[in-house]
């Protein structure tokens, strides 16, 4: 009688979990069948951004406008555009914003130029002659996170300085050796071909 209930409980639980895996493979079906069948008939909106980059690049454009308000007369339309990334320097919960730009009023034979913004788009500060992608060292000073900036071909660490970084990080200490491999890339618009934002 024991191996009868016991016979019967295993078989009772072998089947719900055989149901439950059928479950989750009718939903994932569904939801795949759902996401292609908009997609053939074009409702489906593959390009939607979230909400929160919408009003970051917002926020971004308008400080930009105040960044450069004595540039803008000199721009000419089509180099108006900037790309943007984000990383949390100071591990605050909060991710600061890299902004850069790469054409002939912005960029030249060192490289280009660009801000590091904080959360609110204040300007921690602007930097020059930087070739991207911008690289987070895995070490720290004043409790940001340093940066591996290349200048002229090579990399250069850059260190927070009485809460800014050096402007120029041509000039700051060369890095030796390999780049580490844990560094995030930021800023990688050749890559990964970011979207470019007017302002």
């Amino acid at each position: 009688m024991k191996n009868i209930i016991v016979t019967i409980i295993g078989f009772l639980v072998l089947c719900s979990c055989e149901n439950k895996d059928k479950r989750k493979e009718n939903i994932v079906k569904a939801i795949a069948l759902d996401t292609l069948s908009k997609t053939v008939a074009g409702t489906a909106n593959l390009n939607e951004k979230p909400v929160k980059d919408i009003e970051t690049v917002n926020m971004i454009r308008e400080q930009l406008l105040v960044l450069l308000k004595s540039d803008l007369p000199s721009l000419k339309k089509e180099e108006r555009f900037f790309f943007y990334d984000a990383f949390d320097l100071n591990n605050d919960k909060k991710e600061e914003y890299f902004v850069g730009f790469s054409n002939s009023y912005f960029c030249g034979s060192g490289g280009c130029s660009g801000f590091i913004l904080n959360n609110n788009v204040s300007l921690i500060n602007k930097f020059s002659v930087t070739d991207f992608p911008i690289l987070i060292a895995p070490t720290s000073t004043e409790n940001f996170s340093d940066l591996l900036m290349k200048s002229g071909g090579l990399y250069h660490l850059v260190k927070l300085k009485s809460g800014k970084y050096p402007s120029n990080p041509s000039i700051e200490e060369k890095w030796n050796g390999e780049v580490p491999k844990e560094s995030t890339k930021v800023l990688d618009i050749y890559e990964q071909k970011m979207e470019k934002y007017s302002f």
